[in-house]
């Protein structure tokens, strides 16, 4: 390499970057990932809704504790009308299974912590 080369080289990475252009260049791409910033989640309304609901009297508590299961109902086969239908496990087609299960949690507090209750029962 001689000094006009040499020089030629300083003078082009100064004045337009170009040993940064290639270091960039033959850097290994990382693949796009969506971004979190602008997800739309349409279900957030009711989320938002099913955990401001305050359980404060002992019948709402008590319907609530019998009517949401303990555990993620296993799926089974449904016979209808002579037809077999496949169910599979309700809390992975429930996208509102977490909210579901702490107002279920917070039934259970509610009657355990304020009204002194036995809860053993829905356990």
């Amino acid at each position: 390499m001689n000094v006009s080369d040499y020089t030629t080289k300083i003078l082009l990475s100064s004045w337009i970057g170009i040993d940064q252009a290639i270091a960039a260049a033959n850097r290994p791409q990382q693949p796009l990932q969506p971004s979190n910033k602008h997800k739309c989640d349409m279900l957030q309304p009711l989320r938002q809704w099913i955990n401001k609901i305050k359980v404060s009297d002992r019948k709402f508590a008590h319907r609530l504790c019998k009517l949401i299961p303990a555990q993620c109902p296993f799926e089974r086969d449904l016979k209808l009308f002579g037809r077999t239908f496949h169910i599979p496990p309700m809390c992975k087609l429930n996208p509102l299974y977490e909210e579901v299960v702490g107002l279920r949690f917070r039934a259970l507090c509610y009657l355990a912590d304020e009204c002194g209750e036995d809860i053993t029962a829905y356990c």
